[in-house]
């Protein structure tokens, strides 16, 4: 079993900030696999399905951002999965918009999500950093992760990303967490189709 968690803030009024790529993600997942009806539980919204043939847990904290360990941790406990078997899907303001990366442990690069998850289980889960990228200065970081995507921004990178994302998700429950990069990577930045070369010879050129 594995639990995959998005990230974001609950509400009407943060649905489409930057801040909420994590929730986006969790939501296509959802669609996409057929999971049931999410559900309240655990501080947040539960829904289940599998993915692989393997049962998956999808959760969305309503905790708020901040408290987002709270919801992980109830969770985690009630099912008895290990760190290692959550995953964690939330916005990376160091990288570049529509790349994404996959690691295991590490720090919380001031992502108060990711440090409140580590307080309640300990560093050792998996994240999923979606990169929204950075304003450029510190002062205007706050108001960028709680502004919302443009509309074109929406159209040409963050739907065509989530599709990926969901698409490959089946990869994440295999354990596959190269894999699963690359093929969202591939499906953003499809390989150019290969020329055929002219034999020149059957031209009567030779």
């Amino acid at each position: 079993m594995i639990l995959l968690v998005g990230l974001g803030n609950p509400g009407e009024k943060y649905a489409r900030n930057r801040h909420n790529i994590g929730f986006m993600a969790a939501d296509e997942i959802v669609r996409r696999h057929s999971f049931a009806a999410p559900r309240a539980r655990f501080q947040g919204l539960v829904s289940e399905g599998t993915l692989d043939g393997e049962k998956a847990i999808v959760l969305k904290p309503t905790t708020y951002m901040n408290e987002s360990g709270r919801a992980v941790g109830e969770a985690m406990r009630f099912y008895k999965i290990e760190p290692a078997d959550v995953i964690v899907f939330h916005d990376e303001l160091d990288l570049a918009p529509a790349k994404l990366r996959i690691k295991t442990g590490g720090g919380t690069a001031g992502h108060n999500g990711i440090r409140s998850i580590a307080a309640h289980i300990g560093p050792d889960f998996r994240r999923v950093r979606i990169g929204i990228g950075h304003p450029g200065e510190k002062e205007r970081v706050l108001g960028a992760v709680l502004g919302d995507f443009s509309k074109a921004e929406i159209k040409d990178w963050v739907e065509p990303l989530i599709d990926a994302i969901a698409d490959a998700a089946p990869l994440l429950a295999e354990g596959k967490d190269a894999t699963f990069a690359n093929k969202v990577h591939l499906a953003l930045n499809p390989e150019p189709p290969k020329t055929k070369k002219i034999d020149k010879t059957k031209n009567g050129d030779a």
